[in-house]
């Protein structure tokens, strides 16, 4: 009989295998200081451009000042237990019935985190009768909810509309022989393109098909919508969105996410939700926080106003100079370069030590073979500044990719890989 372990002593994964190279440096990566347009890595100063604080609250003093006294009034442990048994409260229901009016549904409920509460929010929309159609490139909790699922489920290709027809026929003729339903998967923002979900072709296409719509909008809620509502607003949809869920971890600075939906539904997710009925409830000092923050994205317009600012001076920037930055519709701004693994090691290496640029860099199997993702997250705490010298920087970059500089430079890094 084989070893269980043996698999990881033979091949530790696409990115594991750079471990030694890339730990505490591409990946894991300790930026110091307050979060901020500008922080501490390896002791030098960089901007940080891989921060999701879009509106610049992670640091505000307002609050900062909620938090630390509700820290002081009520801990860290407080409420215990899960919501159904001991730790529910009035302010989770407040906060949940505000989340509701701001994303215009009838109600919501509150998860823990984002990522196990969208697993565990598929896992209980569907049985094994039913079919899932879903987007080629969603975000990893969708696709680890899904695969959950014991019935059949489908692919779309990305945000192609004729794909997600084309499966939806197929669909709909399996639920004609099982007796179930179609459930259909989009994110409002896809996080590492920036693209917006096609919410308005989509929803077109419900009438035919009959199908019930659910949107992971956790980098379009409050970056979107003439109030900061998501996707579903910005394409006046938002009323066809069956299941809407936002996390905390981007727009409000925080941890924790929300379901938001008809009340029917809602109540019937709060009561199969394994997730949360069988987890410890949401904290008070992150509900109160929450609450502060949510009060604040619907009084203080100008955060949002000043992260576009920064975003469309940014986005413009690149574009005029000739970098790709695909078809984001989004604060999410991708720049795609050509080059292998180790050359994109050697240029983040100089972005950071020479130019003083932290961003997020992604590679295979992210993204194919060949390709440079740089993904920048600009937040409202950027400057004007912080974009001329990013913009500077990587035409700099650009140049020594395009030379060779970085080919030679990566040479060490191959041989240490024997490759």
């Amino acid at each position: 009989m084989k070893d269980l372990f043996e698999k990881i002593y033979k091949d530790k994964g696409p990115l594991g295998k750079w471990a030694s190279q890339a730990e505490g440096y591409f990946v894991f990566p300790k930026l110091e200081g307050e979060i901020s347009n500008r922080m501490k890595f390896q002791g030098k100063d960089v901007i940080t451009w891989s921060i999701n604080d879009y509106l610049g609250l992670a640091n505000h003093p307002e609050v900062r000042k909620v938090d630390a006294e509700a820290a002081a009034k009520y801990g860290s442990a407080y409420p215990m237990g899960a919501r159904m048994m001991s730790g529910h409260t009035d302010l989770h229901e407040k906060l949940q019935d505000e989340l509701a009016s701001f994303v215009k549904k009838e109600a919501a409920y509150l998860l823990n985190f984002g990522y196990q509460g969208m697993v565990s929010t598929i896992d209980a929309l569907v049985s094994k009768d039913d079919i899932i159609v879903y987007d080629v490139d969603a975000h990893a909790c969708i696709i680890d909810g899904v695969r959950l699922h014991m019935g059949k489920r489908f692919t779309y290709k990305h945000n192609d509309v004729e794909s997600l027809e084309k499966n939806l026929d197929r669909a709909a003729k399996m639920a004609e022989q099982t007796g179930g339903g179609i459930l259909v998967i989009s994110e409002g923002v896809f996080g590492m393109r920036g693209e917006q979900g096609r919410l308005k072709e989509i929803v077109a296409l419900k009438k035919k098909y009959n199908f019930r719509l659910f949107v992971d909008d956790a980098h379009g809620f409050g970056t979107l919508g003439a109030t900061g509502a998501g996707a579903g607003e910005e394409q006046g949809v938002q009323d066809d969105i069956d299941v809407y869920f936002a996390t905390f971890a981007k727009s409000l600075a925080s941890t924790g996410a929300f379901i938001a939906g008809d009340q029917e539904i809602i109540d019937y997710l709060k009561y199969n939700l394994r997730s949360q009925m069988f987890a410890k409830s949401l904290q008070m000092q992150l509900v109160v926080g929450a609450l502060k923050r949510l009060e604040m994205l619907k009084t203080m317009p100008e955060l949002k106003n000043k992260l576009w600012e920064n975003v469309n001076a940014l986005q413009s920037g690149l574009k005029d100079r000739g970098f790709d930055i695909g078809t984001t519709q989004s604060c999410v701004t991708p720049v795609y370069l050509k080059g292998s693994i180790p050359e994109a090691m050697a240029l983040v290496r100089d972005l950071r030590e020479n130019y003083g640029i932290f961003c997020s860099i992604v590679v295979y199997p992210v993204i194919p073979k060949g390709l440079i993702l740089l993904r920048l997250i600009p937040t409202a705490t950027h400057t004007l500044e912080d974009v001329s010298e990013t913009l500077a920087a990587f035409e700099a970059i650009r140049s020594r990719l395009e030379n060779g500089t970085y080919k030679r430079l990566s040479a060490s890094v191959m041989a240490a890989m024997g490759e």
